[in-house]
Parts: C-alpha cells; sequence; structure tokens
C-alpha cells in the first residue's frame, strides 16, 4: 500500500472522530490504535498533522485523538525515531499550553502524551519542559503537573533534574498566586519527594549512586517554608489539603535540625486541620509520616507533642466508621499507624492516656478506646508485654458496657489479648468469662440496627464474633489450653450460660481430644479440691437436658453429645466402649433429619434409651442415686424451657426405675410432688411420664407414694386465715388433681400387666372416682385420658378378656356424661375422643353392657359428633386432626359395639340408630353417616363367620336405605353408599355360601363405579346409579326384592331430590321385564308430552317424553322431523330433547340423519343482498331450511344412542358439513333471528349459537365425536383449528388442520370421504372448491394415502385442478403436489416409517406389504417429472399479482426435491437457481426465508457433485447467505444456515464445509464475528480468486434497507481483507472501498458506523 493510501486511510479515519454516538467515536479510536499497532510512526504523524490542520476541531475530539497518540506512544516508544518523538512532544507540548484556562480532558490527554514519550526520551520531554519552565515565568499548570507525573513514571531519569527544576520552582513559589497552581505546586513537590524517596531507597540500582538526600534538604526546606507558613493558612480546602499531602513526604527529606526545629509548629499545625476538614484521611496520613521521620531521627519534641498528638489522634479513631465510606476506613488505618509509632515510642503515656479512657461512659469514646488497645497490643507486643497486667485491669467497666459496638470491641480486644498471653495473667479468667456470656446472648435479644452511625451487619454481630473468637483462640492459640481446660466446664451448668452451650462443647472437645492425644489413657478432669467444676453427675444431667431440643442454639444437640462422648472417661471408667457406638448412632440420627422434619417423640425415646443402657452398663446404684439426685436439683433450671423439663422428667424417672433403693425412690418421689409447679401443663405431663416410668420398676413404692400425697394438706390450702386467695387456691387444687389423675393413668399404662389387674379397681380408679364429681375442662379430660390409658392396659394384659371389670358400668356411664356435657355443635377439645376411646376398651371387658345402656351409649356418642358443624378445611383440604380423630374414635366404638353380636339383627340395630342421620338433611351428617355404615359393613363382612346356611333377612331393607344415596349431593356420600352396598351384596354371597376370598365379577364392578362417582356429570351420575341397580338385580335373591322395592319407594319422596331421582332410576331398571306394561300406556303419554314438558323437569317425566317421540318417530318418522324443522329458531330445550330421542334406535337415527342431510345438502345456503345500494359487496344471508337441518343434525349427532347411525352415514355428513362450514364463512342471520340471538345472549340462555358457521362446525364436531373420532375434536381443540374454521381468515388453515387430523386418528375413513370430495371440484361455490383442495392436499402429507393406495387417485384430482381460476386453488394444489414429500419419505429411501400414533389404524397399516410400498414409490417417480413441471409453473405463474403461488411453488420444491430422480433434477437445476435468486433480497420475509431454503434443497440434492455451470451459482450465492445470517428475521437467518450446511460440500473444502456444519446447527447460538472470521480466512486460503467478487457483491449489500445486514456488510468485507495474502492485493480496489466505507460512516445507524470504522482498521494491512 502506498503512503497515500495510509495516510488517506487515517484521514478517513480522524475524520470520523467527530462522530456524535459515542460507540462510534471508540471504534473509531480503536481503528486508530489498531492501525497505529502496525504503523506507529505514521499514526502519530498523520495525528499531529490533523490536529495541526485543523486548528477548530473542538476540544473533545483534540482530546481523543490525543489519547490515541498516548496509546500509540505507551506500546511502542521502543520503535520510535528522535524526530517522530520530538514532533509529538512539540505537538502534545502545544496542545498542552495553548490556553491558558484549564481544560482537564484536554490537556490531561496532552500531559498523558508526554509522560508516555518520557519514559523513553527524557531528555527531549524535559528540554521542552524545562523551555516552558523559564525563571521568572509563571509556568502553565498543565507543565507543572506534567513534570510531577514524569518523576513518577521514570524516576531514574527524572532524580538528576530534579535540583535545575527545584532551583527555578522555588521563587515561582512566592508569585504563584492562583489555589490551583499552588495546587500544581504542592503535587509537584510530594511526587518529587516520593520519587527521590524512591531513589534513594533503590539506589543500588540508580545510574548515579552518588545522589544523597541532602542534596535537596535545603530546597525542599525552602519549598517547606511557602508552604508551611503561607499556603497552608489558605481559605481554600483543596489547596490545604495538597499541602498537606505534600509535607509527609517532604519531612523525610527535611534536615534534621530543621525537622526538629519545625515540628513544635508543624505538628499542631496539621493538628489543627482535623477541625477544618471532614476527610481527614490526606491529613492522617501526612501525620503519620511526619511522626516517622521524627522518631527516625530521635526527636524529643515528640514528648513535648505528646499530649495533644494522642488527643486529637484518639477524636479521630473515636469517629465511628461507616462501611460505606472508605475515606472513613483509611482514616483510621492511617490514625492506627501514628499510634503504632507512637507506641513504640512512650509506651508509657500512651497507656497513661488511654487506660482512662476505658472509664468513661460514652460510647464512641470507649470503642475508639479499645480499637487502639487492641491496635498496639498487636503491632508493639514487645513493648507492651510489661504492661499487661495495667491493661487487664484497665479492662474491669468496659466489660460491665451492655453496648453492643462496645462488646464487640471488647471481644476483639480480648482476641488480640489471647494471641500475646495476656489471658495467662490474674484476671485473664475474667476475661474468657466476658466472652462466654456473649456468646450466651439469645440473637433475637440482639440490638437491631437504630440509625447510620448504627454497624448492624448480622454476620459482624456480638455474639456471632465471641463464638468465632473463643473458637479460634481454643483451637490455634496453643498456650491457651492451659487456661480454657477445665475452666471451661465451669460454664456448662448455670443457666444463663445456656445460649452458649454448643461453641462451649465445641471448643471442650477440641481442647479434650488435644489432652487425650498428649496422655490416651489418664483422666481428663483433676478436682484437686476445685469446688467450682461440674460434677460428673451435673454434666451428664446438663449435657441429656439439653440434648433434647437438639437444634436450638446452633445444634447444641450434637454438640454435647460429642463432648458427653470426650468426657466418657471421667463419667464413669466402664462408659467408654458402649458410648463409643451408642453416641455415634445418635448423631448419625440428628445428621438425617432438620428441626422441621424431626419427631421429637422418637428422639425423646432414643435418649431415654442411651440413658437406660447407660444404666445398665454402670450398674452401680450409689452412682445412679447420685445422678438422680443432681437431676432433681437442675429441675428448677428449666422453669424457661418446658420441653427440655418435660424431658427431664422423664430420665428421671428412668433413673429411679434403675435405682435399687426403695427409699431414695419413695424421698425423690415425694420431693417431686411436693415441689412441681402444677400451673404449668407441660409440668404435669412431665411429672405423670415421671411417676408412669418409675411405676415401671417400683408400682407399689410409687401407687403408696401417690396415696400418701393424695391425703396430705395440699387440698386444703384454702383453710385457714389465708381465705382471701381461696379461689385461686381452689384452682390450684383441681391443677394438683389433674396431675394426680394423669399419674394414675401413667402408672397403669406403665405398670407390669401381672400386677395391673390385682390393683387396678382398689387403687386406680378408686382414686380417679373420687373427681368424676369436677366441672373443671381440664380435670375431665384429665380424667378422660386415665380411664383410657387404664382400661387399654387391662384389654392388653394376657387375662383381660376374662377380667371383671366391676366399676365398668359406672365408668361408662361417667364417660358418657363427659360426651353429654361437651357443645353439640363445636368440637374444641379432645374430651370426646379421649371418652369413646375409654369407652371402646371397656366395652370389650366383662361385664357386658345392657340392652338400654349399649344404645344410651350409641345415642350419646353419635349425638356428640354427627351434630359438631363442620370446620373450614384446611391448607389443600386437608380436615383438622382433632376432627379426624375423633371420628376415628367413634368409628372405633361402633365397631367394638358390634364386635359383641355379630349378626344380621345385631347390624340392624346399628345401622338404625344410624338410619336418621343418613337420612338428615344436613350434608355433613350423611357424610359422616355413610362413612360410619361402611366401617361397620366392611368390619361385620371382615369378621363374618357362618356355621350353616341362614338368609340375610334385612338385605333389602338395608340396600334400600342405602343405594339411593348413590346420586347423594355429596360426592363423598355418593361413594360411601356405594362401599355400603358392594359389603351388603358380598354378605349375602357369604350366606349363601360362597368363601370369604371369592370375588363376584359383577359385584366388583361396583368398585370402578365407586371410584367414578368423585365429580361426575349428572348424566353419568345416574346412568352410574342405574349401573349399581343393575348388579343389585343380578345379585339379590328373589325374596328379598318386595322389601327393596317398597323401601325404594320410600325414597321417592327424599327431600334431596338427587336421591329421589336415584330410586327412581333403581326402580325402572328393576322393573325392566315389565316394559310392555309401559309401552301400553304410551299413548297417554303422548297426549300429554308438552304439557307435561312445560310443568315439570322431572326426569321420569323426561324420559316418558323421550320414549314417547321415539314411538311416534319410528312409525312416521318424516311426519316427525318434518314437524320437528317446522319449530321456531333457536331451538328450545323441550325441542332438543325432543330431536335428541330421535336416536335411540339405530334404524329411526340412521332415516332422520338422511333426512336431514338431503335438506341441509339440497337448498340454497345462503341468499345475497345489499344493505345499503352503494355498498361495494353484497351480504350473504343464511337460508332457514338447511339452517334448521344443521341444528337439527347437531342434536341427533349429539345423543349417544346416534353412534351406529352415523357411522353408516359417517363419509356424507362429514363432507356435507365441510361444505356447509365453508360455504357459511362470513354468513349472517336473518335481521329477525338477530333480534332473538342478541335477545337470548344477553338473558343467558342461549346454550349455543345459532350463527350459521358456528352451527356447522358444532354438528360437524357433533359428528366426529359420535364417530368415534373424539381425538381428532380434541385434537383440534388444542390447536385452535375449530376457531380458525369459524373466520374468513383462518378458515383455510383450519380445513388443513382438519385433514392433518383426520388423517392422523381416522385413516381407514378416508377412501370414502374423499370420493365424496372429489365431486366438489365443479362446485359453483369458489370456497367450496378451495376447502375441499385445502383438505386433499394436505391428506397428501400423510402416510395413509399410501398405506390405503389412495396417491394415484389423490394425484389425478389435484393436477386435474391446476388450471381452476382460482389462485387460491392453484396454489393450495401446488402445497398438495408438495405434501408427497412429508407423506412418503420413508417409502421413497426403501424403509417403513412410523405408522403414527393412532391405536387403532396401527394394525391397517402394519399389515401393508412391501410389494405395496414398492408400488406406491413407482407411482411417485412416475409423475416426477409432471410435479417438476407443476412448480416449475408455479414459478412462473404471471397471474397471480402477490407472488404467492411462486411462493408455494419454491416451499414446494424444497420438499420435492429428495423424491426425483436425478436426471428430471438436473435438467431444471439452473433454470430454478436463476429464477429464485432475486427473491433473496424481497422486502417479504417469507420469500426470502423460501428462496434461500429452497437454494440450500439444490445444494444438497447436487451431493457435491455439481456442474460448473450451477457452481458458480453457488459461489454467487456465498456472499448473500453470509449477510443474511444478520437478518433481522430469524426464519430466515436459520434458512441461510440450512443453506450453507448444504452448500458446504459442493465448494469442495472440507475445512469450510466442517466450519458451517459446526458452527451453524440450529438452534445453537452464533457468535458471527467469529464465524465469519474463521470462513473468510478459509476462503481466502482456498479461494483466492474469489477476492474481487465476494467484495463486490459486499459493497452492494453497503446499500441494503435493513441495518444488520449494512452493518455485516463491512465486516465481511474487512475479515476478506484481514486474511487475504499479498499477492491478491491487486483484485481489492481499495479507491472504490475506501469511498464505499467512508460513505458508510455518515450512515444513520451507529451500529453500521462502528463496523465500518472497526474495517477501516483492518485495512492497515495494505500498508
Amino acid at each position: 500500500m502506498s503512503e497515500a493510501y495510509v495516510k488517506r486511510l487515517f484521514a478517513i479515519l480522524l475524520d470520523a472522530v467527530t462522530d456524535k454516538d459515542p460507540q462510534v467515536q471508540e471504534q473509531v479510536c480503536g481503528a486508530l490504535c489498531a492501525l497505529g499497532e502496525s504503523q506507529p510512526v505514521e499514526a502519530l504523524r498523520a495525528c499531529e498533522e490533523h490536529l495541526r490542520l485543523h486548528e477548530k476541531l473542538a476540544r473533545p475530539y483534540r482530546t481523543m485523538i490525543l489519547r490515541v497518540m498516548e496509546t500509540v506512544v505507551s506500546g511502542h516508544v521502543g520503535e520510535l525515531g528522535e524526530d517522530v518523538a520530538r514532533a509529538s512532544i512539540l505537538l502534545a507540548s502545544s496542545e498542552m499550553t495553548r490556553v491558558k484556562e484549564l481544560v482537564c480532558d484536554w490537556q490531561q490527554a496532552a500531559s498523558n502524551v508526554l509522560v508516555a514519550v518520557g519514559k523513553r526520551f527524557i531528555s527531549s520531554v524535559m528540554e521542552e519542559m524545562l523551555s516552558k519552565f523559564q525563571p521568572g515565568v509563571l509556568p502553565h499548570h498543565f507543565v507543572v503537573q506534567t513534570l510531577a507525573n514524569l518523576s513518577v513514571s521514570n524516576v531514574f531519569g527524572m532524580v538528576p533534574f530534579l535540583t535545575p527544576i527545584l532551583n527555578t520552582m522555588l521563587p515561582m513559589l512566592s508569585a504563584a498566586k492562583p489555589d490551583s497552581m499552588r495546587v500544581a505546586f504542592c503535587c509537584a513537590l510530594q511526587r518529587f519527594s516520593e520519587s527521590t524517596l524512591e531513589y534513594l531507597a533503590d539506589l543500588d540500582q540508580a545510574p548515579d549512586p552518588t545522589v544523597r538526600k541532602d542534596a535537596f534538604a535545603t530546597d525542599i526546606f525552602s519549598a517547606y517554608d511557602i508552604l508551611f507558613h503561607h499556603w497552608l493558612q489558605s481559605r481554600e480546602a483543596k489547596l490545604r489539603l495538597a499541602v498537606v499531602e505534600a509535607l509527609g513526604p517532604m519531612s523525610h527529606l527535611l534536615p534534621s535540625e530543621k525537622l526538629e526545629e519545625q515540628l513544635p509548629k508543624l505538628l499542631p499545625g496539621l493538628l489543627g486541620l482535623y477541625k477544618k476538614h471532614a476527610e481527614t484521611v490526606h491529613v492522617s496520613k501526612s501525620l503519620g509520616q511526619i511522626l516517622e521521620a521524627a522518631a527516625s531521627v530521635g526527636s524529643r519534641t515528640l514528648d513535648v507533642q505528646l499530649d495533644s498528638l494522642l488527643a486529637a489522634l484518639h477524636a479521630q479513631v473515636c469517629v465511628p466508621v461507616e462501611s460505606s465510606s472508605p475515606l472513613v476506613v483509611s482514616n483510621q488505618k492511617e490514625v492506627l499507624r501514628c499510634f503504632t509509632v507512637l507506641a513504640c515510642c512512650s509506651p508509657d503515656r500512651l497507656l497513661a492516656f488511654l487506660l482512662p479512657k476505658l472509664d468513661t461512659s460514652n460510647e464512641r469514646t470507649r470503642v475508639g478506646t479499645l480499637q487502639v488497645v487492641r491496635h498496639v497490643i498487636n503491632s508493639a507486643a514487645a513493648q507492651m508485654e510489661v504492661k499487661q497486667p495495667f491493661i487487664l485491669s484497665s479492662m474491669k467497666l468496659p466489660l460491665l458496657d451492655t453496648n453492643s459496638k462496645v462488646k464487640r470491641a471488647v471481644v476483639q480486644v480480648i482476641s488480640a489479648m489471647a494471641h500475646h498471653g495476656y489471658l495467662e495473667q490474674p484476671g485473664g479468667e475474667a476475661m474468657i468469662e466476658y466472652i462466654v456470656q456473649q456468646c450466651a446472648l439469645p440473637p433475637e435479644a440482639e440490638p437491631q440496627k437504630l440509625g447510620a452511625d448504627s454497624e448492624a451487619p448480622e454476620a459482624d454481630s456480638v455474639r456471632a464474633i465471641s463464638v468465632s473468637t473463643l473458637y479460634l483462640v481454643s483451637t490455634t492459640v496453643d498456650r491457651m489450653g492451659d487456661v480454657l481446660w477445665p475452666y471451661l466446664l465451669e460454664f456448662l451448668i448455670p443457666v444463663r450460660f445456656t445460649g452458649a452451650l454448643t461453641p462451649l462443647c465445641r471448643s471442650l472437645v477440641h481442647l479434650a481430644q488435644k489432652r487425650q492425644e498428649a496422655g490416651a489413657h489418664a483422666l481428663l478432669i483433676h478436682y484437686n479440691g476445685n469446688a467450682t467444676l461440674p460434677s460428673p453427675y451435673a454434666m451428664t444431667t446438663r449435657l441429656l437436658a439439653v440434648s433434647s431440643s437438639p437444634y436450638l442454639g446452633d445444634g447444641r444437640g450434637a454438640a454435647s453429645l460429642r463432648l458427653l462422648s470426650a468426657l466418657h472417661r471421667d463419667i464413669h471408667p466402664m462408659l467408654g466402649q458402649r458410648w463409643a457406638t451408642a453416641i455415634p448412632l445418635l448423631l448419625e440420627h440428628l445428621d438425617g433429619y432438620t428441626e422441621e422434619t424431626l419427631s421429637r417423640k422418637e428422639w425423646e425415646e432414643k435418649l431415654l434409651t442411651f440413658l437406660r443402657d447407660t444404666l445398665a452398663v454402670v450398674s452401680d446404684n450409689t452412682w445412679i442415686c447420685q445422678l438422680s439426685l443432681e437431676m432433681c436439683k437442675q429441675l428448677p433450671n428449666y422453669n424457661g424451657t418446658p420441653l427440655e423439663k418435660n424431658f427431664l422428667y422423664k430420665c428421671i424417672g428412668t433413673t429411679l426405675g434403675a435405682a435399687s433403693s426403695k427409699e431414695v425412690v419413695r424421698k425423690h418421689l415425694q420431693e417431686l410432688l411436693e415441689t412441681a409447679r402444677y400451673q404449668e401443663e407441660s409440668e404435669r405431663e412431665g411429672l405423670a411420664c415421671c411417676l408412669g416410668i418409675c411405676a415401671s420398676s417400683h408400682l407399689d413404692d410409687t401407687l403408696a407414694q401417690l396415696e400418701d400425697f393424695v391425703k396430705s394438706d395440699v387440698f386444703r390450702k384454702s383453710a385457714g386465715i389465708f381465705n382471701i386467695f381461696k379461689d385461686r387456691s381452689e384452682n390450684e387444687v383441681e391443677k394438683v388433681k389433674s396431675t394426680l389423675i394423669l399419674c394414675y393413668g401413667h402408672v397403669a399404662a406403665r405398670a407390669p400387666r401381672e400386677l395391673l389387674l390385682a390393683r387396678v379397681e382398689s387403687d386406680i380408679f378408686r382414686n380417679m372416682s373420687q373427681c368424676f364429681s369436677t366441672k373443671d375442662p381440664a380435670l375431665r379430660l384429665c380424667l378422660a385420658r386415665s380411664v383410657c390409658m387404664a382400661s387399654q392396659a387391662i384389654c392388653s394384659s394376657s387375662r383381660g378378656s376374662s377380667f371383671q371389670l366391676l366399676r365398668k358400668p359406672e365408668l361408662v356411664a361417667q364417660m358418657m356424661e363427659f360426651i353429654k356435657a361437651e357443645p353439640p355443635d363445636s368440637l374444641r377439645t379432645p374430651i370426646r375422643k379421649k371418652a369413646m376411646l375409654a369407652c371402646t376398651y371397656l366395652v370389650s371387658l366383662e361385664p357386658a353392657l345392657e340392652g338400654q345402656a349399649q344404645a344410651d351409649l350409641i345415642h350419646s356418642c353419635l349425638h356428640g359428633v354427627m351434630a359438631v358443624l363442620p370446620e373450614p378445611e384446611g391448607v389443600d383440604g386437608h380436615q383438622e386432626p382433632l376432627y379426624l380423630d375423633t371420628v376415628q374414635a367413634l368409628k372405633d366404638l361402633l365397631t367394638s359395639l358390634l364386635q359383641r353380636n355379630m349378626t344380621p339383627q345385631g347390624l340392624q340395630v346399628m345401622v338404625e340408630h344410624l338410619s336418621p342421620w343418613i337420612k338428615s338433611p344436613r350434608g355433613h351428617e350423611r357424610v359422616r353417616a355413610l362413612g360410619l355404615s361402611a366401617c361397620l359393613l366392611q368390619y361385620f363382612l371382615k369378621h363374618l363367620h357362618i356355621s350353616a346356611l341362614v338368609p340375610f333377612h334385612n338385605l333389602g331393607l338395608l340396600l334400600g336405605l342405602f343405594s339411593p344415596r348413590c346420586a347423594d349431593l355429596r360426592p363423598a356420600t355418593r361413594q360411601e353408599a356405594v362401599s355400603c352396598v358392594y359389603s351388603l351384596l358380598y354378605l349375602q354371597l357369604g350366606y349363601e355360601g360362597f368363601s370369604r376370598d371369592y370375588r363376584d365379577d359383577a359385584v366388583e364392578q361396583l368398585l370402578t363405579l365407586r371410584d367414578g362417582l368423585g365429580h361426575p356429570e349428572p348424566s353419568i351420575l345416574f346412568h352410574t346409579c342405574h349401573s349399581v341397580a343393575q348388579i343389585i338385580g343380578k345379585r339379590l335373591p328373589p325374596d328379598q326384592l318386595i322389601s327393596l322395592l317398597l323401601t325404594l319407594f320410600e325414597g321417592l319422596g327424599d327431600p334431596d331430590k338427587n336421591c329421589s331421582r336415584a330410586a327412581t332410576v333403581i326402580i325402572n331398571c328393576l322393573l325392566k321385564e315389565r316394559a310392555n306394561v309401559l309401552l301400553e300406556k304410551v299413548p297417554e303419554i303422548v297426549s300429554v308430552l308438552r304439557s307435561k314438558l312445560q310443568e315439570t323437569r322431572g326426569e321420569h317425566v323426561l324420559q316418558a317424553a323421550q320414549h314417547s317421540v321415539y314411538v311416534l318417530a319410528a312409525r312416521h318418522h318424516v311426519a316427525v322431523v318434518s314437524s320437528l324443522l317446522g319449530s321456531p329458531l333457536p331451538f328450545d330445550s323441550h325441542t332438543c330433547t325432543l330431536w335428541r330421542a330421535l336416536a335411540v334406535e339405530p334404524g329411526l337415527a340412521t332415516q332422520v340423519l338422511g333426512l336431514l342431510l338431503e335438506k341441509m345438502s339440497r337448498d340454497v345456503p345462503f341468499k345475497e343482498s345489499r344493505a345499503f345500494l352503494l355498498s361495494s359487496t353484497p351480504d350473504r344471508v343464511a337460508t332457514l331450511p338447511p339452517l334448521a337441518a344443521t341444528c337439527a343434525l347437531y342434536e341427533v349427532a349429539s345423543a349417544p344412542a346416534s353412534g351406529p347411525a352415523v357411522l353408516e352415514l359417517y363419509p356424507q355428513l362429514f363432507a356435507a358439513l365441510l361444505l356447509r362450514v365453508s360455504c357459511t364463512v362470513g354468513v349472517q342471520l336473518p335481521r329477525n333471528l338477530q333480534a332473538k340471538e342478541r335477545k337470548s345472549a344477553s338473558s343467558g340462555l342461549a346454550s349455543r349459537s345459532l350463527e350459521p358457521c358456528s352451527s356447522a362446525v358444532d354438528a360437524l364436531q357433533a359428528v366426529l365425536l359420535r364417530g368415534g373420532n373424539d381425538d381428532v375434536v380434541q385434537h383440534m381443540e388444542l390447536e385452535g383449528g375449530w376457531q380458525l374454521l369459524r373466520t374468513s381468515a383462518g378458515h383455510e388453515e383450519g380445513v388443513t388442520r382438519l385433514a392433518s387430523a383426520m388423517a392422523k386418528f381416522a385413516g381407514p375413513r378416508l377412501p370414502l370421504m374423499m370420493k365424496a370430495l372429489f365431486a366438489t371440484q365443479s362446485s359453483v361455490y369458489e370456497i367450496q372448491r378451495v376447502s375441499s383442495t385445502a383438505f386433499l392436499a394436505e391428506l397428501l402429507s400423510s402416510n395413509m394415502v399410501n398405506d390405503l393406495m389412495l396417491l394415484e387417485s389423490l394425484l389425478d384430482n389435484l393436477l386435474a385442478r391446476q388450471k381452476d381460476t382460482c389462485a387460491c386453488v392453484r396454489r393450495l394444489v401446488l402445497r398438495g403436489l408438495a405434501n408427497i414429500a412429508s407423506g412418503s419419505p420413508d417409502k421413497v429411501r426403501g424403509w417403513p416409517g412410523p405408522l403414527g400414533p393412532c391405536p387403532r389404524e396401527r394394525d391397517s397399516r402394519a399389515a401393508a406389504s412391501e410389494e405395496t410400498q414398492m408400488d406406491a414409490v413407482q407411482a411417485v417417480r412416475a409423475h416426477g417429472p409432471q410435479l417438476l413441471t407443476a412448480m416449475i409453473g408455479g414459478l412462473d405463474d404471471g397471474d397471480d399479482p402477490h407472488s404467492l403461488v411462486a411462493l408455494e411453488a419454491m416451499l414446494g420444491l424444497a420438499r420435492l426435491l429428495d423424491l426425483v430422480e436425478a436426471w428430471d433434477l438436473r435438467a431444471v437445476l439452473l433454470h430454478v437457481a436463476i429464477r429464485i435468486r432475486p427473491f433473496f433480497d424481497s422486502e417479504k420475509m417469507e420469500f426470502r426465508s423460501a428462496s434461500i431454503r429452497l437454494f440450500g434443497h439444490l445444494n444438497k440434492a447436487c451431493q457435491g457433485d455439481c456442474e460448473d455451470v450451477f457452481l458458480e451459482q453457488v459461489v454467487g450465492g456465498l456472499a448473500p447467505l453470509l449477510l443474511h445470517l444478520q437478518d433481522p428475521q430469524p426464519p430466515v437467518a436459520a434458512a441461510c444456515r440450512f443453506a450453507l450446511r448444504m452448500c458446504g460440500p459442493n465448494l469442495e473444502c472440507e475445512e469450510l464445509a466442517a466450519i458451517f456444519q459446526k458452527h451453524l446447527q440450529e438452534g445453537r447460538g452464533l457468535h458471527f464475528g467469529e464465524f465469519l472470521n474463521t470462513t473468510c480466512k478459509h476462503l481466502m486460503h482456498h479461494f483466492p480468486d474469489l477476492l474481487g467478487r465476494l467484495l463486490s457483491t459486499s459493497l452492494f449489500y453497503f446499500k441494503s434497507s435493513w441495518e444488520d445486514i449494512r452493518a455485516a456488510a463491512p465486516m465481511l468485507t474487512g475479515f476478506l481483507v484481514l486474511h487475504v495474502e499479498a499477492e491478491h492485493w491487486p483484485q481489492v480496489d481499495l479507491e472504490q472501498l475506501l469511498a464505499a466505507l467512508q460513505l458508510l460512516l455518515k450512515d444513520p445507524a451507529p451500529a453500521v458506523r462502528v463496523k465500518a470504522a472497526e474495517t477501516l482498521g483492518r485495512l492497515v494491512k495494505f500498508a
């Protein structure tokens, strides 16, 4: 490339810098930088020349060009010559100093260029800068700043210049008046000082090792004098900060004596700035540097200034740190750095200042002081070591502070102390106790965030920090082991440390494990008179009790168990082996659950088992008694945690049960009974469980102790002079009584069964009976529970069945009283449930209840449960557990009573009690009654034992009671009724002698019927009742029929109309044999038919009316049909009912359908009329006879019985209704009917629309459903086909979807339907020809046409329609011909395809022979040339102004190419390719997509063996296809993907073909830039001669109307140019290309301009 070309390229890009879009500007700058990478010198010259020639170029654009120059220089400074560097220096210097006022971005960019050049050409840059930095003349602001930046970027090159610079600068300082200038000088002095210090620090690597700090001392001090004494006093805050920043590094260069001399003024001066500036980090940083400088020279002035320094720094550290303010955080760090310097210099005075501050009550002061203390403990450890006692003693008051921030700070100080040995000193234990106290804080009780000053990140809460600190100190600080062990054990027992148990246990486990490793068989705890350490019994009790709530406190259950395991040798020497296996199992159980899923009952039982095993292993009565004593002692500690206290009671009972000393047991039981807190329910439960568990081993002692307690004075608390508290005392006595009653119940439940029977009446029930008269609900509940437990225990005894319970009548009567006392309409307590459970166990005991007592019991229980009002169902429809448990208790009681009289009479008695509830008008009562009945019948059936064949004499009565309930309004009632019938019929079979495992097929059908009664339609419901009646009729003995009928007749008057109608259905079914009698009454039914239908809608009337119509029509079907057709439209419900009655008998239905079909097809479907004289198109109004026939046909076909008739006339009905639908699209109703339609719609009475097309669609749906093609209807509904059929715009698509569904689901019916549709070819109605063509065309897409050998006839019929005058018909013909590709690809390729999803058609398809399939292939190939001719004719169709026929031809050809023979295709290949090429860039998406996809199929058909003439078409289409990958329409882009994949093999380039296959797969994301780059790379490698052609095509698309393609075209150009070899450069017309890209840079779309700029950057390779 010539130099002129390079200049032009740069000029174009530099001109484009002025683009208004930021992204374009960025890309242009990127292109300039890319060009600069390869041509750095030319880039710098071009930028320099552009800036020089365009003096008026706006400053923002000059800034961008200067930034480009900086980038180029920074990357290629080593390649620049002196002349280029000089030119860049002069330009940047000129730009930087062109205007005196500050323009920061522009001048900063110029300064950055100078700094970049100065990294190599420091002398030249300094020569230019010094020329602008003359003595006596105030320099430009950015000259000074450039010098400052140069000193940092090139330390070794710049420091030698500092002496002359300082000599020139110092006189200027006094003359500098503007604050901005002074700021620049301060910045320069700061950078000069920093670079000097860096130079001196690396002196061994410096070019001049003779440089010394003294060389700068005088100049720096002179500058310091001006900065400190003059500029620091400025009112401008920015200047003061700049001075402060400079003073810090300058102080290190001051002479020692001068620094010492200035410190008395310097330090107060800096400290005074704290009050003037909000952002104090710069002051603190500078102060720290000055203090370090002073300390390094051993300054004595610090001692004098120390107090003021400490005060000021302390005030700074007490500023609250905002987590969102980095400056404040940085200031804190710098202040603490100052404290470190002072701590090293004057530790005594520092502590004397700090430690008294800890006594203040101010939060910020105390927090800040603690932060400093922590910092100096860590950073000045050597100086602080001897001060440890003083620091520890000063922490007393902070330990008492309740502020959360202070607490956090204290914990952090203690952590630092732990690492440096403080806690080993006296007073260290108080620190440890403080940490544990903070670990015990409850998370919810910690103070919340109160405002902006508050720090409240949850992770940094006091408790979280304390827990972390305790664990880290325990595990990582080795020296703390002896301090923490065994001291931490003292915190296990006190209640106030409960919240800290988890971290305590974890730390103790770690410490114990370390000690075990040191001494494997030694005891871990050595008491040695240390009374504060907890005993083994105390630790065992505590850790076991808290383990009952394992997930509280961050999982203290697992932590406690692990600590127990670690201490096993100290608990008892014999526990090691047992606990080594037991505790891991407990921990594994916890790991398998969460707090929500763990069963507390199961977990407590596991812990109690663990305790029992432990006691068994120890087997030491003394140890066990000590443990029980400790457990009783710790009981008050759990008053605030009732669940854990309840568990501890169980542990006490378990331990006492294992004790062998009766005196100890009696003593502990007495103490427990006397000290229990009876007001707490959980404690009452716990105490009762304790005594029950204890009684399992000490029954007599437990009963005796209870007896003693009953005789004690505890029940006479209200006596005496304290009568004022009588009410409360009586309440307390009731609570005590409740507890004692519970104790007796638990004692009975757990007592040894062989001992219980002798004591249950004399000791247990006797004491319970003393409280039966109570009115207290809680006491009643306890009595019911205890009676239940005792009765259950008796029943479970081996002698329970023969045991005579003399108190049984009394107990049952008392339970009945409890049930009656409950409110009948609500269920709030479990008293009823427990009382019924008690009765359940009691009735099974001897002696048996008398008849009246049993009846009273049943009556009371039913009234106590059945009348309860239903509660609202909970989440997911679940009922309340209390209600469900109560109902279950009632079921158990009734079955227990039934068990004592397992005879039909006993069953009848039970049902008689339930009968009023079964017939109740309240639905919830019926549901419950039927459920109980079903339960009793199932129980009776399950336990049926028949020794002789006896009749089930009351079967009819029971069936008559239950069977009508199969139609109850409530689904649950219906299902329970069927279950009752099911059980009764099997009972009858049992009484007939059948075995219990016998299963009757008819009766088993009831189960299926029951499942369908959940939510059925009414018609299905009564059909089910009919089925139930049929089954009853089959299995009912003859002698029971009369009783059943009588009972059913009574049921006709049931207040529930559904049940009444069900009785009618059952009666009619049972009387089926008397149908002749009913027929004799038909004339009478017919005479009153109309009046009855209007008087009532009763089921029996409706059945009669339907039957009458059937009889009449059987004899006079023509007259009946004509009469009904004359009914006014729309048909009312009565007329519709009569029409449906005509479908009862298939023969009659066939005759009626034939008449309706003739009426619908014979008359004209509509008449045309103009509503307005000037109307352009006439309105179409439906004629009434076909409309009425269509509506009637719908009603007849809707009747289930019409199925055979519909099947017989199926082809004629389908074709006629399809044509009826097509010719009524857009047809209106007559005006009189429109008014009726609107009136019906507004009143909500119209069930169906009378609109002509909708009524035809409804009729078609009905025919399909009745013909067994419900899957077609459902498929059409899912796809929206029915709605499409009703609209003019979607009718054609609707017909297509209907045809597809018919081929898929109703294939065997196609031949006759096609024959009916072939006749429509000559229809006078164009829409009928379109619909039939669309239907037939779609059939060709199905394999069914080959299976049924319909291909030839279909092809012939469609080809005959090719010359139709309607373009729509011609288009559909082409679509149909193309559908062959979908209908038989498997046939053509020689393998059988899928047979479709329809099971009914699968067998017939599978039966097609291979010979038939091959015949189909031959038939298709025989039509190959004819098909191609038809398609090409469609491409050339000139009569279609919208080219839709051509579009269809392209789509069809794409599908047919795989079917035709290769020689047939080659003749038309080139013609098709040329004909479709103009459509590539069509404005319509459909044409672009179809033409491009067809182009891909043409390539695919060539299979890599295409002729040269076609290869030219492939090459010519390559660039458009690549660019249209960015087409805004996804279908076009997808077509391009396919076409390119198909083109790959024809290009004979394996790499390109592989790339197309890899990147252009459907559904895969495409990184277009990467793909295009790779494609162009291989194109230029394998086909470099195509460069010119590809570029010219790409240039054509520079003017595309689509923005995305205009953006892609320069990308293609750029990548082609990027990868072409030098010898092919002559193919590129650079002038044309540059002109086109230059024009694109002015494109209105920013994305296009961006890509144009990017491509210009790639043209650098021509340079």
